[in-house]
């Protein structure tokens, strides 16, 4: 395929699996030492808010972004309040990325209507960016899951930024469409393949653009990969298969396994994974699928590794894995990327 001609990619670090403080050590380290930018998630035992709060305060350069933050659970006022105070605290530093989450967390986690979760994450954009210019007067908002009507109360200072980027996150090519249509960015899976960002990714975010009559180039395509370091290359190998064997296991994500060739591991996984059998879980990730979805070896190796996403994506969220490691070696883990990024960016 024909890729558009893109920028130089960047890359950042994903701080997935690290408890609050060690996530501010690594951002405090990585903003030193050049990195571009830091991303935190969320789930159930984690808030990507208070995260990327404290970040912000042991930082001064690198962007934060939410890979992902979600988009329910809040509502429309109290995340763009949110998103707001966190662009203060950075200094306009915030890249705000939103994903729903499958079908079961919209329901089962956040008691949310499933759906048309990409009509719902189009309509939260579009809220979002009308409460951000709640100092130019009275918000309204009547839509399908979202109803919003607010006056100020007295003069309202206007944020430093009335323009926070916002990134939506899909898998699917509806839910990547999102994007093309409303967002100034896409957050990629970690089981995005090269291949499914040609075959899938650009001809969804092309649509988006195109039904919105945007621009192509104005979305910013970015991904989290899996990086596994370690001077061991079997070990690095290990952790990267876990932590694509975790993801494989939830069926959601069986379009870009399918796409890429795994269909039949993926099947495999998921018996493995419903006798709660960790180690078959592993076991079924072939050499092949590592190479395909994630980067993993010494160092060097990684490096070279990475240079297959030149041209494809315009920013690589590098994600340590943490599956079933202690947390002092997922730490140790992370930290290690930072390393990495840095000789890698710079050429």
């Amino acid at each position: 395929m024909n890729r558009p001609l893109r920028r130089t990619t960047t890359y950042g670090i994903s701080t997935v699996g690290l408890e609050l403080a060690a996530a501010v050590r690594l951002a405090t380290r990585a903003d030193a030492a050049g990195v571009e930018a830091v991303w935190a998630s969320e789930l159930y035992s984690m808030s990507a808010t208070v995260s990327l709060a404290a970040m912000a305060t042991g930082t001064a350069r690198c962007r934060l972004g939410s890979s992902i933050l979600y988009g329910v659970g809040r509502t429309p006022l109290v995340l763009a309040a949110d998103a707001r105070s966190l662009d203060s605290l950075s200094g306009g530093r915030l890249v705000l990325g939103l994903g729903n989450g499958t079908v079961r967390m919209l329901r089962d986690w956040h008691g949310a209507d499933p759906s048309a979760p990409a009509v719902r994450m189009e309509e939260l954009v579009t809220v979002l960016r009308k409460l951000w210019r709640i100092h130019e007067g009275r918000v309204r908002h009547d839509g399908r899951f979202y109803h919003v009507d607010v006056s100020p109360t007295g003069d309202v200072a206007p944020p430093i930024r009335t323009h926070i980027p916002v990134y939506t996150a899909g898998v699917n090519p509806r839910m990547i469409e999102v994007a093309g249509r409303v967002a100034d960015g896409l957050v990629g899976h970690p089981l995005f393949t090269t291949r499914y960002v040609d075959d899938v990714v650009r001809p969804a975010i092309a649509r988006g653009t195109q039904h919105a009559g945007r621009r192509v180039e104005d979305v910013k395509l970015v991904s989290m990969v899996i990086c596994a370091v370690d001077d061991d290359e079997e070990q690095a190998r290990r952790d990267a298969a876990a932590q694509i064997a975790f993801y494989a296991s939830v069926k959601t994500y069986d379009r870009p396994l399918a796409a890429a060739g795994f269909a039949a591991e993926a099947e495999v996984i998921r018996e493995a994974f419903a006798r709660r059998d960790l180690k078959a879980m592993s076991a079924a990730v072939p050499d092949a699928m590592i190479d395909a979805i994630a980067v993993a070896g010494t160092p060097r190796q990684v490096r070279a590794a990475l240079k297959r996403y030149d041209g494809v994506l315009d920013h690589v969220i590098l994600y340590a894995p943490a599956l079933g490691l202690a947390a002092e070696r997922a730490s140790q883990n992370v930290e290690r990327l930072v390393d990495v990024v840095v000789p890698t960016a710079a050429g």
